[in-house]
């Protein structure tokens, strides 16, 4: 299942079994490391795991180092607001949402998937994709954008506001959230994957698109009115 992902899932994601280099690992190589252990059946009481058995290693400075078996070395960082990538996806989208699908939107793509070690949109499609003429319609390079900026902009804070400026969080936040069986222990991997269900997701739209206004400042001004379903 977690084979021959492209390179942001192994830098984003930490999953069971999973490589994790850190700036005190044993080795530069995968075969000797840290790898992730997230079935509680491993371990002893008081170890927690996260829920769903994924961790979001971007988040994780890779200065990040265990000391002993009983501490670790938290390494602080500024936390990017802005960066170049998104500047990039912004533009793409914007200019593919007036123009459609026109040079300079599959130039600023490509940049971004260049740096994470991928092919261009056009080319990942034609050789890969079962419709390849995807990229050449507004409404497909639109898909392609907006899959393209959930990967490189996971864990980062933005998905709250894209999916309400793309109008699909009624479709995206009714799904559940899922994850595997962490009580399992190395003798019963078989069962570790198993989807479980952890969370189910409420959004009712319209009303969720946007926050109720005070009922305070409804009274102090009367020419205000409420948004839709509240």
């Amino acid at each position: 299942m977690h084979f021959d992902r492209e390179n942001r899932f192994y830098a984003n994601v930490g999953f069971d079994g999973g490589v994790w280099y850190m700036e005190n690992s044993p080795s530069q190589t995968d075969e000797n490391t840290w790898t992730t252990q997230l079935r509680l059946g491993l371990f002893g009481s008081g170890v927690s795991v996260p829920i769903t058995t994924y961790y979001p290693k971007k988040l994780v400075n890779w200065k990040f180092a265990f000391k002993d078996g009983n501490s670790s070395h938290i390494e602080e960082y500024p936390w990017p607001m802005l960066r170049l990538a998104d500047l990039y996806l912004m533009y793409a989208e914007a200019l593919n949402e007036s123009e459609g699908p026109t040079a300079d939107v599959f130039l600023y793509l490509d940049k971004i998937r260049k740096r994470a070690g991928l092919e261009g949109v056009k080319e990942s499609w034609s050789k890969y994709a079962f419709n390849s003429a995807k990229p050449t319609t507004k409404e497909g390079l639109r898909a392609i954008i907006q899959r393209e900026r959930n990967i490189e902009m996971s864990f980062e804070g933005s998905r709250f506001w894209d999916l309400r400026r793309w109008k699909l969080a009624a479709q995206e936040l009714n799904k559940n959230i899922t994850g595997w069986d962490r009580n399992q222990d190395k003798d019963h991997p078989e069962l570790f994957y198993q989807e479980q269900t952890f969370y189910q997701q409420r959004f009712v739209a319209p009303r969720d698109y946007f926050w109720p206004i005070k009922e305070s400042d409804l009274l102090v001004n009367p020419n205000l009115v409420q948004n839709p379903g509240w």
